[in-house]
């Protein structure tokens, strides 16, 4: 009569107990697997890493080990750093050192790579350096490549011309100024 428990209260205990000591060892050998996996946010593999992705790709064209480890591990978008250098270095004559220190500098690696090769293929080839550097500068490199290219194909203008054109327009047209500043007199 002390006893005030139903009977079903010490079957459910008894099965507890049970299920802990048949579960017990699966659960501490699948814990012990799950520590020796590799974990998924540091592995080998190039589709998840983009910093060997990034040091894979600049190799492959022809930078050099100490250039690619130092540009790769400072940008902040590895795979399209390395992208906008192999682009350039397919689409131009373009050597792939020159080609990194742009696309280093670039806001929009991607953006740099397509003008410089869009404009390149237009002035064909005549000034490399040149259209590496105006790319460089615009803001809005896919829109210059346009105006540059646009231009030439409708007026006679020396690949210079249609560059400082396009490179001029694109700097007035977002508020940089290249005229002296006029000053208003202090009172």
């Amino acid at each position: 009569m002390g006893n005030t428990k139903p009977q079903g209260w010490y079957i459910s205990q008894i099965f507890n107990a049970k299920t802990i000591r048949l579960t017990t060892p699966f659960i501490a050998i699948a814990g012990l697997w799950a520590s020796i996996l590799p974990s998924t946010a540091v592995t080998d593999a190039y589709y998840n890493n983009d910093y060997r992705a990034c040091a894979g790709q600049l190799l492959r064209v022809g930078v050099t080990p100490q250039a690619a480890a130092q540009d790769c591990a400072t940008a902040l978008r590895p795979r399209d750093l390395s992208a906008c250098v192999a682009s350039i270095r397919q689409g131009t004559k373009i050597e792939p050192i020159d080609a990194l220190a742009s696309c280093s500098r670039a806001r929009r690696p991607k953006e740099l790579a397509s003008c410089v090769v869009g404009v390149s293929q237009n002035t064909k080839e005549e000034v490399n350096a040149a259209v590496l550097t105006y790319c460089g500068r615009s803001l809005l490199p896919v829109t210059f490549a346009q105006c540059v290219v646009g231009l030439r194909r409708e007026i006679t203008l020396t690949p210079i011309q249609a560059l400082d054109t396009c490179i001029d327009a694109s700097e007035r047209a977002n508020g940089i100024a290249t005229s002296p500043v006029l000053q208003l007199p202090i009172k």
